[in-house]
């Protein structure tokens, strides 16, 4: 127990330190690309953290497992490296029972990994998918930032606004409004037109569905600079029609469904998906069994020189169980987690008992 406490301890350390690094590098990314999004005015940037944090679950459930393979070739390594592990064998604790001791605290991984597979991230990509979809909702004007210039259209028109409030009627009012209309965003062949407005709010036609920015006491410049032929227009009230909502790209729909939905269905792709599920739970103790032999190492090869192999067998893994439920999905066998899951079992096992058989004829 004192020896199983031990190494636990070692194992999980390592595995939360790897896995907080990797969830770091992984949120920065993806939130880099949302940010690029925000900016170009196709998602609300109040929006962005909780779609992050809604979509947490769903990282670990791709880190967790690497984290836990990396940190046990990590803790391994370096008693190997330090011969730690030499005196734990001299005291009876063999490849066998260092297969057992792991399993168990795979174990741990596991149980978390249930919680995620199962309840957790379907839960948060529900949520996630709320908010991606509320966004199609909104217009440019919703967009906006006071003070900031922001380009539409792929530059064909530029908007700014010296401030925004809750208009009467309910909704978002910009006031002080400047629109520069290129002649890329104007119809063909016509000048730009530059447009001064006292106040500009959102507005959808209920018959068509069309969105328009209503703007009122205008101004409207229509002309090519640097030419004296120019027209001067003041309206009391003008409508510019917005473009369509950016399309966003969507989560899966399966993704999104409760685990218990999924029970009994006699839909593929649902099958598929309650595979997958579960097929991502059985990657902690297959995981933890390759990871046993892959962390053996000489004193002077040092604890580091296993990562690079342990992570590309992660993403060979990783990589045909993806291609499992591709195939699950397309109406193939759902035994085929199972028998990817069986293959790397007995390349683990057969990589331990090889190991036990290298230590006998040394000894």
């Amino acid at each position: 127990m004192i020896v199983f406490r031990y190494l636990a301890r070692q194992v999980l350390q390592a595995t939360a330190v790897v896995a907080l690094i990797l969830l770091a590098v992984a949120v920065i990314s993806r939130f880099m690309q949302y940010l690029g999004e925000a900016a170009s005015g196709q998602k609300a940037a109040d929006a962005l953290f909780l779609i992050m944090l809604y979509r947490l679950p769903e990282f670990l459930l791709v880190i967790l497992p690497l984290a836990l393979l990396l940190g046990i070739v990590l803790s391994y390594g370096r008693m190997y490296a330090e011969n730690e592990m030499v005196s734990l064998m001299g005291a009876g604790i063999g490849q066998t029972r260092l297969t057992r001791i792991t399993l168990g605290i795979a174990a741990v991984v596991m149980a978390l990994m249930g919680v995620l597979s199962l309840g957790a991230a379907p839960w948060g990509m529900r949520h996630a998918e709320a908010i991606v979809q509320g966004q199609e909702e909104l217009t440019e004007l919703d967009l906006i930032v006071a003070g900031q210039f922001r380009s539409f259209s792929d530059g064909g028109r530029v908007t700014w606004t010296e401030r925004t409030r809750n208009s009467d009627a309910g909704g978002r009012e910009l006031q002080n409004v400047f629109v520069a209309v290129s002649g890329e965003g104007a119809e063909s062949g016509a000048a730009p037109v530059i447009v001064f407005a006292e106040s500009a709010r959102p507005i959808i036609d209920e018959a068509t569905g069309a969105r328009f920015m209503r703007m009122e006491n205008v101004a409207q410049y229509d002309g090519a600079p640097g030419s004296a032929e120019f027209s001067v227009g003041r309206f009391d009230t003008q409508s510019i029609l917005l473009p369509q909502p950016a399309e966003f790209e969507e989560a899966l729909e399966q993704s999104t469904i409760a685990t218990v939905d999924l029970l009994g269905s006699s839909d593929a792709v649902h099958a598929g998906e309650l595979q997958w599920r579960l097929a991502l739970i059985m990657l902690a103790p297959v995981l933890g069994v390759l990871a046993v032999p892959m962390s053996r190492v000489q004193p002077r090869q040092g604890r580091y020189i296993k990562l690079v192999p342990a992570a590309f067998l992660y993403v060979v893994y990783f990589a045909l169980l993806e291609f499992c439920r591709d195939a699950v999905e397309d109406g193939g066998s759902p035994y085929a987690f199972w028998l990817v899951h069986a293959v790397f079992l007995a390349l683990g096992l057969i990589a331990i008992r090889q190991s036990r058989m290298s230590g006998r004829r040394r000894a």
